[in-house]
């Protein structure tokens, strides 16, 4: 291995994709997103200045995202992305082809896990890695994962939840679902327009959920004040949307979270079960940090939560570390492409 060669992980996650480099820590966290010219086909923008553009487009501008459910749904953005990203964090002179390090969700097929490899590789990575997210959140959540106790990881995104127990290294039980922080941010819209014939974005949607948004009802409630444009008139307006609203916008949603955290409890075999009552669940993902989301858990499963330190950050920590003592890790985690 070249002394040289750079280290690179990555978090390529359906809503933002963030990038750690060993010892500097998280140095870019931007939206997923890119705006494409749709005459020439040409990336006009990508990250922060693409998701701008999100629903302020003129036709000829496609601002769209090129991960859907945590897997690669167009390879070329994808690729093009990465080389962006690699570029930014690496600055123009390095002449030295990154090793990467690159996180996907516990679902992903064998070809899906490829092609994930394959844009690293076309986007000028010298190695590429991929692991699953939920071993990459409990190592960056600080969980020792190489002992043979049984530990439960949450990891809740934009396009997935991942749920695992994790012992000796190694995912015991896992599931992956479709549903995470953007299908909330839907059910909120739709919870608009149903209510209010209100028509809202989805970046609205997304600002109701971080500002009043919760997992259950409460009685000091926090209040928003909502502009959209009427389904009847066509015309913009306003209305005050309240926590108790959100949480039952996003009944079903957490529903189907809750069920895959459950789905998994069954699975285990009863010596890890009880260690997962003396450990509790780690809840990782930036969706994890949604109010009283450790509670509704609590409540419904019986099994105390709690949320990692620095949630939205877990996944990429996770990947910077596994990076630094590769060695230690490529027994149990890797997938190598060269």
């Amino acid at each position: 291995m070249s002394f040289f060669s750079p280290k690179l992980g990555i978090d390529l996650g359906t809503a933002n994709t963030l990038v750690f480099i060993p010892g500097k820590g998280v140095i870019i966290n931007e939206p997923s997103v890119v705006a494409v010219s749709e005459e020439d086909n040409k990336i006009l923008a990508i990250g922060g200045e693409a998701k701008e553009m999100i629903g302020r487009t003129p036709d000829s501008i496609i601002a769209y995202r090129p991960m859907r459910d945590g897997v690669i749904a167009d390879y070329r953005i994808t690729e093009a992305m990465l080389r962006h990203y690699f570029k930014k964090a690496l600055g123009h002179w390095n002449i030295f082809k990154p090793e990467v390090m690159i996180s996907v969700p516990a679902g992903v097929t064998s070809t899906e896990r490829r092609a994930v490899v394959e844009a690293a590789m076309k986007a000028g990575a010298r190695r590429a890695y991929v692991v699953k997210e939920p071993i990459l959140a409990a190592i960056g959540a600080g969980i020792p994962i190489h002992e043979a106790h049984g530990h439960m990881v949450v990891d809740i995104g934009g396009g997935t939840t991942d749920v695992a127990v994790i012992s000796l290294g190694g995912i015991v039980a896992s599931t992956s679902i479709k549903c995470a922080g953007n299908k909330i941010d839907h059910a909120i819209a739709d919870y608009m327009k149903k209510k209010y014939n209100l028509a809202i974005g989805d970046r609205t949607a997304e600002k109701m959920k971080i500002k009043i948004g919760g997992a259950i009802h409460i009685e000091d409630e926090l209040e928003l004040m909502i502009k959209g444009r009427d389904y009847v008139t066509g015309l913009p307006r306003s209305v005050k949307v309240t926590t108790n609203q959100i949480v039952e916008a996003i009944d079903n949603e957490l529903r189907a979270i809750i069920g895959a955290i459950k789905d998994v409890l069954q699975e285990i075999p009863p010596e890890l079960a009880s260690d997962i009552i003396d450990n509790g669940i780690t809840m990782t993902g930036g969706t994890s940090q949604l109010r009283n989301l450790t509670n509704l858990v609590l409540r419904r499963t019986g099994v105390k939560a709690k949320l990692a330190e620095d949630a939205l950050y877990c996944v990429a920590k996770g990947t910077g570390i596994a990076l630094e003592h590769i060695d230690t890790y490529k027994r149990t985690l890797l997938t190598k492409s060269r």
